[in-house]
């Protein structure tokens, strides 16, 4: 992966996530922020 393609996939996601939170409030980004913390642990627990 170059460089200017992981600028364009992190732009794109900051701009995804400011207009969740804009459009929807930001419990989403709480729910995905907690569900990604327990795979991490479920992950790491059958590593």
């Amino acid at each position: 992966m170059t460089n200017r393609i992981a600028i364009g996939i992190g732009l794109f996601l900051c701009l995804a996530l400011t207009l969740d939170v804009l459009l929807f409030g930001d419990q989403h980004i709480v729910f995905l922020g907690k569900k990604f913390i327990d795979l991490l642990h479920w992950v790491a627990f059958w590593r």
